[in-house]
């Protein structure tokens, strides 16, 4: 009996080692298993989303004025807030900043770039692909036009314009001549507003005046305010005393090209009315805005302001004590009614 017991375990100890080598190579097997599953998923795990704003930092041109200071300053702060971007101000020019956005992509923006005063520069970006407008500055495009105080207005039987004026201002002002305060006569302006008087027929109707420089303009008009006077001037915009005073803006009617040529001619023999030209005013981005950073491209594709809006920012930039930087804070925290439009669904 204890010879059969001693045969058993002998012939017991290799099919023990046999299942001992089994499990063993079906764990190796299991192990490797799951190590090629795990690379493959890991293979298979999408690539991180590269950052909205880039891998670098965001730079946007604040030029030397202040309706295009501000809007840097605004911008830099909501792509900073609701895009996590590192936007930064950096001090532009109109030729020397589009010239290096077209050479370099540096800055990456440009929110107020007054195309007409660098045309050629403008054209040379854009041939080169290197610089795109994304969207205008501003919702209007007409910066330009004839005022008068609103309390004169008032007393139009319908809206003023330019054209009405002539039947108008004999009932308004008693006969009387009515002062027209023009701009400086060696600004462009000057030639244009004596022909549009000429053309409108208002030769003998309103006395024109032209200040010696944009501080006596703005004088001027000051003054005809304070005495309640009644008068018209001509100015544009973005500017604070649009705000600041309660004025209306005259309808110039339809913008004629070829009226408009004549009427910044000296020699105009037969000068017609017109609006004043449009003048594209845009936001400029560097071409590698649309193709690398597609959201910030699409933010600033719908933020375009009202010259309204602008008004104001530019009449609280005139208060005193009030510096860029904090009209820029409260304008992002109390206006995000408009800013928010800006943003759009894509951001973070």
């Amino acid at each position: 009996m204890a010879i059969v017991l001693a045969l058993l375990c002998l012939l017991a100890a290799p099919a023990a080692a046999q299942f001992t080598v089994l499990d063993n190579a079906q764990d190796a097997a299991g192990a490797e298993t799951g190590a090629a599953a795990g690379s493959q998923a890991q293979a298979e795990m999408p690539d991180e989303a590269p950052p909205v704003c880039g891998t670098q930092p965001l730079a946007i041109a604040r030029m030397g004025w202040p309706s295009a200071a501000l809007l840097a300053e605004i911008h830099a702060r909501i792509l900073a807030a609701e895009f996590g971007c590192d936007s930064r101000v950096v001090a532009g020019d109109l030729a020397a900043t589009l010239s290096s956005m077209t050479s370099t992509g540096q800055p990456a923006a440009a929110p107020e770039l007054w195309v007409n005063r660098v045309a050629d520069v403008w054209n040379g970006a854009m041939e080169a692909q290197m610089v795109r407008s994304a969207a205008p500055s501003y919702a209007e495009t007409s910066f330009e036009g004839w005022y008068m105080p609103s309390t004169m207005a008032a007393q139009f039987l319908v809206a003023p314009s330019a054209a009405g004026l002539a039947e108008a201002l004999p009932q308004v002002a008693s006969g009387e001549k009515v002062r027209f305060i023009s701009c400086p006569p060696d600004w462009a302006c000057s030639l244009l507003n004596r022909n549009l008087v000429r053309a409108h027929g208002l030769g003998g109707l309103v006395e024109i005046v032209e200040p010696a420089n944009r501080f006596e303009m703005d004088r001027l008009i000051a003054e005809a305010v304070n005495r309640r006077e009644q008068f018209l001037f001509y100015y544009w915009q973005p500017n604070a005393v649009l705000a600041q005073l309660d004025f209306t803006a005259l309808d110039m009617g339809a913008y004629d090209a070829d009226a408009a040529r004549c009427l910044a001619d000296r020699a105009c023999a037969d000068p017609r009315p017109s609006a004043f030209p449009p003048d594209p005013v845009v936001i400029a981005l560097a071409e590698r805005v649309f193709t690398d950073l597609p959201l910030i491209a699409g933010y600033f594709q719908r933020a375009s302001m009202n010259l309204a809006d602008m008004n104001r920012l530019l009449a609280e930039l005139n208060q005193p004590g009030a510096t860029l930087e904090a009209v820029a804070d409260r304008f992002v925290a109390e206006r995000a009614d408009l800013w928010r439009t800006w943003i759009g669904e894509g951001a973070p």
